[in-house]
């Protein structure tokens, strides 16, 4: 599969590719938060998507939700496809917690702090082990 990320996606640090999806980072110390992109030219909305792709996308959020939810114990997860400003499908994986700083209103427009550089590539590390049981 040849696919292109739209410019905003590239920004993102690189995690891990599941069947369908690559997934990416947020970088915002204030919730681990991933993306997942199909690897599918010219997808906008999961409509575009075959039947047999949107039941892999349904299985890789559930897969990908369960993960950040063992690794992070979050309160909340939040999954959200909006695709108001970055026009590629992509679903946000969103570990929340009532002490952080947007709960419980929503983490839409808010810019955080990033990652320090080790404590990155250590998430990194574990989500992608979690994802796909690979630790590089």
């Amino acid at each position: 599969m040849t696919f292109t990320l739209h410019p905003s996606l590239k920004e993102k640090d690189y995690i891990c590719d599941l069947g369908l999806c690559i997934v990416l980072l947020e970088d915002n110390k204030d919730y681990p938060w991933i993306f997942l992109v199909p690897k599918k030219e010219n997808t906008k909305s999961i409509t575009d998507l075959t039947l047999d792709e949107r039941i892999e996308l349904m299985s890789e959020m559930s897969h990908a939700e369960k993960a950040l939810f063992h690794l992070f114990s979050p309160d909340q997860t939040n999954i959200a496809m909006i695709g108001n400003i970055t026009p590629q499908l992509h679903v946000h994986v969103i570990c929340r917690y009532k002490t952080d700083p947007s709960w419980p209103g929503t983490v839409w427009g808010k810019k955080g702090l990033p990652y320090e550089k080790e404590k990155k590539q250590e998430i990194i590390t574990r989500i992608r082990h979690a994802l796909t049981g690979v630790e590089q």
